[in-house]
């Protein structure tokens, strides 16, 4: 049976776990699946780019709901101004008046993004970063889900298993969904990198890192 929509994957968990009394919670298990492949995954569908203007005089905005890695910040000026993360205390540092004037620089504060200098002007601000792969529904389908329909049906039934506090199975479907993981890693870099030398480390991690020096 090809696995093409979210009714086709909770049939074949059904099918693979030949059971019956488990309906209702197989969408816990896929839920739960979702979530352990937007931590462990960072692919192109999870790239995504928002837009918030900015309140002269206040240095905050709210972060995106499902931001896990910040690519790029850039003010949308004429030419673009293209923003340096530091760490909060070396964006203080940095920036330590209290005059007003174009950000250069932000950093994460919580579930806010802090700008310095404070903004003089309405910029409107892009934030390019790695968000969570949309979730899976009767209504929505992810391109990850039609590429790879294994890491949904791995990873839910890996769930299933410690639900039924079976472990030796658990193990082994928990080994096939790494497996899935990492390929679509391998994947993901082949489609960004070419062949050329990879640089796996996280770009946040890096900014991070520059920052503390």
């Amino acid at each position: 049976m090809a696995i093409a929509s979210y009714a086709d994957l909770q049939t074949t968990i059904a099918n693979f776990l030949a059971r019956s009394d488990l309906t209702a919670q197989i969408p816990d298990f896929i839920q739960l699946a979702e979530a352990r492949i937007n931590r462990e995954l960072e692919t192109r569908e999870q790239e995504k780019r928002v837009q918030a203007t900015l309140v002269p005089g206040d240095e905050y905005i709210a972060l995106p709901t499902d931001l896990r890695e910040v690519r790029e910040v850039k003010l949308l000026t004429s030419p673009l101004t293209v923003l340096n993360y530091m760490s909060p205390t070396g964006l203080d540092n940095e920036y330590s008046s209290n005059g007003f004037s174009k950000p250069r620089g932000y950093s994460i504060a919580g579930k806010e993004m802090k700008f310095r200098p404070v903004p003089d002007s309405a910029y409107v601000a892009e934030i390019m970063y790695i968000g969570n792969v949309d979730a899976l529904s009767a209504v929505s389908t992810p391109t990850l889900f039609f590429r790879s329909p294994d890491i949904y049906l791995y990873g839910a039934l890996t769930e299933a298993y410690v639900y039924l506090l079976d472990e030796t199975r658990a193990a082994q479907y928990d080994e096939k969904f790494t497996r899935a993981i990492n390929e679509v890693r391998m994947d993901e870099e082949r489609s960004h990198y070419g062949t050329g030398p990879l640089q796996t480390k996280s770009v946040y991690l890096r900014q991070n890192a520059t920052a503390e020096k």
